[in-house]
């Protein structure tokens, strides 16, 4: 297999090779795997090298594909590089549609889902039936089995419990974003980026255009709008803001370094939507270069097994799986209700939609 062209390569025996754009791995698999009953019969000789762009952070990532590796057994060393360059995922999204006519990614592996359905939409994924285990929810899959959902990460409010000692007085909803009483001491990141663009576009198919654009314009005129969730979850642990909407794996780093703070899991009501959860979604190349080990790998990478190795992480993601065994250290100790989304109708539009709200969201 030709090394990818910005690669610097060296020879080296058991190593990963991560290059292009965030990083990407080339990975020489997989004879053996006990996890998926697999002989050396498998996966062809020509087959043994898979190239997976991913956009899950490197730590996070990185222990998944070494446990892969140690779950082979095969003579063919693995080559390894990590490109030191940091991009969005809309990097990694361009650069497969930059090379569709001559593609070189075979697993594309994201950390959210819009950009994921986008790809879908314009053909470039391959529909499959994807080896998960029985009750996997059917909104974490495509309808044409394109991309599965996996590891989630949920939306969540952090509270700052300094500035709100009473848990009667938290908000328990993503609406409260708009309460007065909250002016300027609640927060949320840009909408326009990640997970918070891909809640109101869920939002927009659940409760409609307009009411989700005036929304919109109402959390604006009401809370403390910053960057991104990372910076919504360190200014409420910093008590800059007594509360604020971001992401779970932001959430339990603050708690987790024993900051002043507790997480809600929003709208649990029965006239509620429900708490949102965004997956890591995977998904093989149409035109992989390397379909036979591109289909063994996607199968280990969406197995319980797998969501809870990340489960455990830093991250505390979430698993999807009833064949999971470890229960995130980010859950609370009640059920939490999740939000029914359909995520292919809240990509529809996503280009008209990301200017009307940055035309609320100007800067």
């Amino acid at each position: 297999m030709k090394p990818l062209h910005h690669c610097n390569h060296q020879a080296t025996k058991r190593r990963f090779t991560f290059a292009t754009s965030r990083w990407s791995l080339l990975v020489r698999p997989l004879l053996l795997c006990p996890l998926l009953i697999c002989t050396a019969a498998c996966v062809p000789k020509a087959e043994r090298d898979v190239v997976v762009y991913s956009a899950l952070d490197e730590q996070f990532a990185t222990p998944i594909f070494a446990a892969y590796e140690r779950s082979v057994d095969y003579e063919t060393g693995i080559v390894g590089k990590f490109d030191v360059e940091s991009t969005k995922t809309v990097g990694l999204v361009n650069q497969i549609l930059a090379e569709q006519n001559s593609p070189v990614c075979d697993v594309f592996w994201n950390n959210e889902i819009m950009h994921t359905v986008r790809l879908q939409k314009l053909g470039l994924l391959k529909p499959r039936t994807w080896a998960v285990a029985p009750g996997w929810p059917s909104d974490m899959i495509a309808s044409d089995g394109s991309w599965c959902g996996f590891a989630a990460r949920a939306r969540v409010l952090l509270i700052n419990t300094d500035m709100i000692p009473s848990k009667d007085d938290y908000p328990a909803s993503v609406a409260d974003l708009i309460d007065p009483k909250w002016k300027h001491n609640c927060a949320m990141a840009r909408p326009l980026f990640g997970t918070t663009a891909t809640h109101f576009a869920v939002l927009r198919v659940r409760d409609g255009h307009d009411e989700t654009l005036q929304f919109l314009k109402q959390i604006h005129d009401n809370a403390v709008v910053l960057s991104g969730n990372k910076q919504v979850a360190l200014a409420v642990a910093a008590g800059e803001v007594a509360w604020g909407l971001t992401d779970t794996d932001d959430a339990i780093i603050e708690k987790d370094q024993l900051r002043k703070v507790a997480i809600v899991f929003p709208d649990q009501q029965p006239d509620q939507p429900g708490t949102l959860r965004i997956p890591n979604t995977l998904a093989i190349l149409k035109d992989a270069p390397h379909p036979v080990a591109a289909e063994t790998l996607a199968d280990y990478l969406v197995s319980a097994q797998t969501e809870d190795r990340l489960a455990m992480g830093d991250s505390s993601q979430l698993p999807i799986s009833r064949d999971s065994e470890y229960r995130p250290r980010v859950m609370p100790s009640e059920p939490v209700r999740w939000m029914k989304v359909d995520f292919e109708a809240a990509a529809e539009g996503w280009t008209e939609w990301a200017e009307e709200v940055m035309a609320v969201f100007p800067d």
